[in-house]
């Protein structure tokens, strides 16, 4: 028996080794490619129409197209991806983390097909995927657990006598639920049916079950989470906890590693309780692929809520790597990813529990695609102009996209996740506001300043962070837009004439009228501050354009004060980044040029962003107040619910469900009633 184990483990490391598929795409599938790469293993890429320049099939040895861009039709197509690894020869699939990463059927189709799959078995991701099941198997395990209602009877009548039961406020979750979908609060019972209803919508699109439990919210909590790991041979071991309070959105913005001010004591208690959590599910290691692996744990994250006095309490495991598990790496000197191609290949752990130390401290900021001060609207388009800072040994930047590249209104809008180290928090935090700094993105809306903003914040710095901390701190963190000063206006305009001076002797120097080179020197510029000629300022402005690392900075002097913000110009907009914060500041457009606004959006209700019509709430001739719900869209993989701007009645209805609307697209003529027009224009 130990001979065909062993035979067993030799056939399956030179099966991992060989070639892998990686059924992910953008900054997942990059990562994932990385560590392939580096330990001598082929990788293969699959990707839709909207992912076919992308970066991660640059980067891989192979790749196959496998549908349209919608994900059902794509990378959540089991037979499309199954087929790509038989096709390409591919003896192992890495999942990821998002798609088919804890899908039971993917995982149970790899084993049918003889593939292994880089991670648990199906059963495991059941019962972690469904989170009534697994609070079961917790509680039963001694694990401390949230009370609740997780039961079969899913009528409106039942789920919400138990939210009365339990007590406002509750969570509504979807029990396959993950990545803040499907989840809902409802803070009393007149809104619970309403909330019932969202969440349920928002389940059946992304997991198409609508299966939901009820439990007690715990206000103002932390959100705690450990890594754990596991292989073939009976090891296991936990490499500490990540904080991933600050959330918006349910959704997480910032992670850290190791959690603020928690105790080494929690942090042990911490660790056990979710090495415990992943032994008590008694899932095993990629090898059961074949059948022959004894039972034991993988990789997994077993999160907690925390509350003030670090009492902690199961949520849910994740049967697969985390985004965040960057930071985890950053403060054990380890590569995750190469940890499980070695356990996929039966390969014992690199380190045991007493072998890995904690050094340090991590920080990992998502940038996303997305508007702060529009309640984080996610937003779609290209990278115009996008510079980073240069990655080094404390800095990573985990990405999937490259200058020029579109963010897909498709997918996740995720730019890029910016970790550091450093060698304490402080440390830690001042090195990712300086990287912030330096990462400079024009075309789209970011979070880069929001994010400035937020890790600048005294609470957050003094690493007071709940799940509640960006409403509660919400006038801090979206001040008042700031009018640019009279030194970045200058800048500006400097900036402008040095542009247009180069394109003039561009110009000159092709023209067969060339009669010699203009120079500038100084340029004065009269600033009123506030639009009228009583109060001026006067500058005195030099300078000159500087090209470094394909970037270009304004080195420049405004009455004598010298500064090199990096300067980059689209269209009529000056966009000026520096270590004191970045600004941009819009040339005024000629009348003659200046486009006439159309009418058509006036008196309609207007798509925030390209999506689907999920669901019609009204048709023409109805009465609507301001804020009634009239559509819901689905977009960048989220719900969002179009209201009323305005009382009135539904002249006409644009869209019917299931189809199609174009960002700014008017989705209904809403017209006020006669009695509102009149009473308005008195």
């Amino acid at each position: 028996a130990k001979f065909i184990l062993r035979l067993f483990l030799v056939l399956l490391e030179e099966a991992v080794t060989k070639k892998v598929l990686i059924a992910n795409r953008g900054e997942i599938a990059c990562r994932v490619m990385r560590t392939a790469k580096k330990m001598g293993i082929r990788s293969v890429a699959v990707y839709s129409d909207a992912d076919r320049d992308s970066m991660h099939v640059a980067m891989a040895d192979e790749a196959y197209h496998i549908g349209p861009p919608p994900s059902q039709q794509s990378y959540l197509s089991m037979e499309k991806v199954l087929e790509v690894a038989k096709t390409s020869g591919s003896h192992a699939v890495h999942p990821g983390y998002g798609f088919l990463s804890e899908s039971t059927e993917f995982a149970e189709a790899c084993k049918q097909e003889g593939i292994i799959f880089i991670g648990p078995p199906s059963t495991a991701i059941r019962d972690m995927g469904i989170k009534s099941t697994s609070k079961h198997i917790m509680s039963a395990a001694g694990v401390p657990i949230i009370g609740g209602y997780h039961g079969e009877d899913q009528s409106d009548e039942r789920l919400q006598a138990e939210a009365a039961q339990i007590g406002y406020p509750v969570m509504i979750k979807a029990v396959r639920g993950g990545g803040g979908k499907g989840m809902r609060i409802a803070r009393s019972d007149s809104v619970f049916l309403e909330q019932l209803e969202s969440a349920r919508r928002e389940a059946r699109k992304s997991f198409n079950d609508d299966v939901m439990l009820v439990e007690k919210f715990v206000e103002d909590p932390r959100h705690v989470e450990v890594q754990v790991f596991g292989d073939m041979h009976g090891n296991a071991v936990y490499l500490f906890e990540r904080d991933c309070s600050v959330q918006r959105r349910h959704q997480k913005i910032i992670e850290e590693a190791p959690g603020p001010d928690i105790s080494p004591e929690v942090r042990r208690k911490l660790g056990e309780a979710a090495v415990k959590a992943a032994k008590a599910v008694n899932y095993v290691g990629a090898g059961e692929t074949h059948g022959l692996s004894p039972q034991h744990t993988t990789h997994s994250t077993v999160e907690f809520i925390m509350d003030a006095q670090h009492n902690f309490y199961f949520m849910e495991m994740n049967t697969r790597l985390q985004v965040e598990h960057p930071v985890s790496e950053m403060i054990t000197g380890t590569d995750l990813v190469e940890w499980q191609l070695r356990v996929a290949a039966g390969e014992r752990l690199p380190l045991l529990q007493d072998d890995i130390v904690l050094r340090g401290h991590s920080f990992e900021a998502r940038i996303y695609a997305e508007d702060p001060n529009n309640d984080f609207l996610p937003g779609a388009g290209p990278l115009l102009h996008l510079s980073t800072p240069s990655p080094d040994q404390h800095t990573r930047i985990e990405t999937g996209v490259r200058e020029g590249d579109e963010v897909s209104a498709h997918y996740d809008p995720m730019i890029a996740k910016l970790v550091v180290w450093g060698e304490d928090r402080s440390a830690a935090l001042k090195k990712l506001r300086y990287c912030l700094r330096q990462y400079n993105i024009v075309g789209l809306n970011t979070n880069i300043d929001f994010l400035l903003s937020l890790s600048g914040h005294p609470e957050f710095e003094a690493g007071n962070v709940t799940t509640s901390f960006i409403p509660q701190h919400y006038a801090d963190l979206f001040p008042a837009p700031i009018t640019p000063s009279g030194e970045t206006v200058c800048q500006a305009v400097l900036g402008l004439l040095l542009q247009e001076r180069k394109h003039t002797q561009a110009f000159m120097q092709t023209s067969t009228a060339a009669a010699g080179e203009a120079t500038l020197v100084d340029v004065v510029v009269v600033y009123n501050k506030d639009c009228s000629y009583s109060m001026q300022e006067v500058y005195t402005v030099t300078g000159e354009v500087e090209t470094e690392g394909g970037a270009s900075f304004l080195r420049c002097s405004v009455n004598g004060v010298k500064s090199r913000p990096k300067l980059v110009i689209l269209d009529n907009t000056v966009h000026l980044f520096s270590m004191e914060g970045s600004a941009q500041v819009s040339a005024p457009v000629p009348k003659y040029l200046a486009g006439v606004s159309g009418a058509g959006s006036q008196g309609a209700a207007v798509a925030p962003m390209t999506g689907t019509i999920e669901k019609v709430m009204v048709k023409a001739g109805d009465t609507v107040a301001v804020g009634d719900p009239l559509m819901v869209m689905i977009a960048m993989k989220m719900e969002h619910t179009i209201r009323a701007p305005k009382s009135g009645v539904i002249k006409r209805v644009f869209f019917s469900e299931g189809s199609q609307a174009n960002r700014h697209a008017p989705l209904v003529e809403l017209e006020e009633e006669e009695g509102e027009e009149e009473g308005s224009s008195q």
